[in-house]
């Protein structure tokens, strides 16, 4: 047997092999494998072509064009396997992703503020409307100003009443908003007409009506012949706006240090039997105003404090504060 039949012979079985081959294979994988094993650089019919030089001219063209034929029609032949693969691979995934539009959509929630945010900002807009401005201070205060300034010296006995955290000797988390008074008045000289937001913190143990962080809203108004009746006009107001005027409204004597006199404000909803407590109040102690530099003599005013987690709780009617915090969508999405 000449080297021209022996290539030819090699030619077509290569070529009844690769048929069969095609025929077996059943994936994209076995696709690509098969196209390297013949096609590939050092592929089968990269061998065949290496034998032509072997050949004389005449015999050379001969074999020449029967191994080109092979490799295009095994190259068309592969194409066509990869293409139907391709298919059968997109209609699997877009039968997995399909999408059923005869089905409800998926709801996706919309987020919004927190009760306590939403309850503040109602507190926090009505004084603004009474003209007060909004200020701020920081929640790691010093000893001076959350208790020295405001007439809570050491061993005083209302320290005893808040029970604080503190984070080194000389500094703690602050357990009202009231030392932001403190700063805003040693800026300058009154008038001084602020509302106070933010948290407070103090070392309580959690139960219904207690927890170690809260919210407050405070208001201070230092002007000249400021009066108790000032203070009282303000607080009724208020109550009228965001209870309702058919609340009852009553003041009750109490004792606060930065204060003097000091009342806490209860109010009762129509037909109501009991009494609830909203805040305190009262007239800014003259030493509190000295403390600032400012003279008692020429300078009156009156501070209230109330907190938000309390008004959200008689507003809604809900009977334990820590339902704020255990982040219950099924609570929360109520407001």
């Amino acid at each position: 047997m000449s080297q021209l039949d022996d290539l030819l012979e090699q030619i077509e079985d290569l070529e009844q092999e690769s048929r069969e081959k095609l025929e077996e294979i059943e994936s994209l994988q076995e696709c690509e494998e098969l196209r390297v094993k013949y096609l590939g650089r050092n592929g089968e019919i990269q061998e065949l072509f290496g034998q032509l030089g072997q050949l004389p001219d005449e015999a050379r063209a001969k074999a020449g064009k029967g191994i080109n034929q092979l490799k295009s029609s095994l190259e068309k032949k592969i194409e066509e396997k990869q293409e139907k693969f391709e298919q059968l691979q997109k209609e699997k995934q877009l039968e997995e992703e399909s999408i059923d539009v005869t089905m409800p959509g998926r709801r996706r929630g919309i987020g919004k503020r927190h009760v306590i945010t939403q309850v503040q900002d109602d507190l926090t807009d009505i004084f603004k409307r009474m003209g007060f401005s909004l200020a701020l201070g920081p929640e790691v205060e010093s000893d001076y100003y959350n208790f020295e300034a405001l007439n809570i010296p050491e061993l005083h006995p209302a320290r005893d009443e808040w029970d604080s955290l503190y984070v080194d000797e000389e500094n703690l988390l602050r357990t009202h908003t009231s030392p932001v008074q403190i700063r805003e008045m040693e800026k300058g000289e009154p008038p001084v007409k602020i509302i106070c937001p933010g948290k407070c913190y103090r070392r309580d143990t959690p139960d219904a009506t207690h927890y170690p962080v809260f919210h407050q809203v405070e208001l201070l108004w230092v002007d000249e012949e400021l009066t108790f009746a000032n203070l009282k006009y303000l607080i009724r107001s208020f109550v009228e706006e965001f209870f309702g005027p058919e609340f009852s409204m009553r003041f009750r004597a109490d004792y606060f240090p930065f204060t003097e006199p000091s009342a806490e404000v209860d109010i009762m909803p129509p037909n109501g039997e009991d009494w609830l407590e909203i805040m305190g109040s009262g007239m800014v102690d003259p030493s509190v105003l000295k403390a600032v530099d400012y003279d008692p003599e020429n300078y009156q005013g009156f501070a209230l404090g109330l907190g938000v987690e309390r008004m959200a709780m008689l507003k809604y009617g809900i009977d334990d504060i820590r339902l704020f915090y255990r982040n219950d969508l099924r609570f929360l999405d109520q407001f």
